[in-house]
C-alpha cells in the first residue's frame, strides 16, 4: 500500500506559496508509516519549527490499474474521505533551496492523517465537493474540489502511466490555500460536505 500526494493542484495554494502553475500533475509518495488513524492526536516532531496542516480529499484504490485511460478512472475508487498532509515546512523550505528531494518534510511518522471512508456515490459529483477544515473552531481552509487544476480521474489517469496502483492505495488529492503552523493543544476539525470527517488535538 501506498500513499499518494499530489503537490500544487490549486491556484490560490500555490500563489500563497510563491509557486508556478505545473503544467502536469506534480506528486510524491508518503509511506505507510505516515497514516494517522482514529482521530488520534497528532505529536509535533522535535525537528521542525514550523509544522503546518495542508486538508486534502483523498481516494482509496480498490482495484490494481496500469496505463488506465482517464474514461476508465473512475471505476478504480469508489470511497471518498479527507486526510491531513501534515508538512514540517521549515525543513521542506530547505530543502528546495539546496535542490534536494522533500521526503523527510512530509513523510515523517504520522504525517498523514486520514479520516474514515463514505461510498462516492453519497454525493452527487467528485468534481464538485465542497470541504473545510477548523483550526480551534475558526476555518482555515474552505475548498472545492471543482476548483482542482487536474480532477481527480485526471490524476488518477497520469500517476498510472508511472506506476501500478493498486487495491488501498491513498490518494491526497491536493490542498487549497488557507495553509499554516501548528501549535501544541490546537484542535483540527474537518468537514466534507456536511459531514464531520476528523476532531482530533495537536500535541
Amino acid at each position: 500500500m501506498k500513499i499518494i500526494c499530489i503537490g500544487m493542484n490549486y491556484r490560490q495554494h500555490i500563489a500563497e506559496l510563491g509557486h508556478q502553475i505545473p503544467q502536469y500533475p506534480v506528486f510524491f509518495l508518503k509511506p505507510d508509516t505516515s497514516i494517522l488513524r482514529r482521530n488520534r492526536p497528532f505529536f509535533l516532531p522535535d525537528f521542525s519549527q514550523n509544522v503546518q496542516y495542508e486538508l486534502e480529499v483523498v481516494v482509496k484504490i480498490d482495484k490494481v490499474g496500469k496505463c488506465i485511460s482517464p474514461r476508465f478512472a473512475s471505476t478504480y475508487y469508489h470511497q471518498i474521505g479527507l486526510g491531513i498532509d501534515f508538512t514540517a515546512r521549515d525543513i521542506q523550505q530547505q530543502c528546495r533551496k539546496e535542490g534536494l528531494p522533500w521526503t523527510i518534510a512530509k513523510g515523517f511518522d504520522n504525517s498523514a492523517a486520514i479520516s474514515n471512508f463514505v461510498p462516492k456515490n453519497t454525493f452527487s459529483s467528485v468534481n464538485n465537493l465542497n470541504f473545510k477544515l477548523l483550526l480551534n473552531d475558526k476555518t482555515v481552509q474552505n475548498g472545492n474540489t471543482a476548483d482542482m487544476i487536474f480532477d481527480i480521474d485526471h490524476l488518477i489517469s497520469y500517476i498510472s502511466q508511472f506506476m501500478t496502483l493498486k487495491t488501498g492505495d491513498l490518494l491526497f488529492t491536493g490542498t487549497p490555500c488557507g495553509v499554516g503552523k501548528l501549535s501544541i493543544n490546537d484542535r483540527l476539525t474537518a468537514y466534507l460536505e456536511n459531514m464531520q470527517m476528523m476532531n482530533f488535538l495537536i500535541k
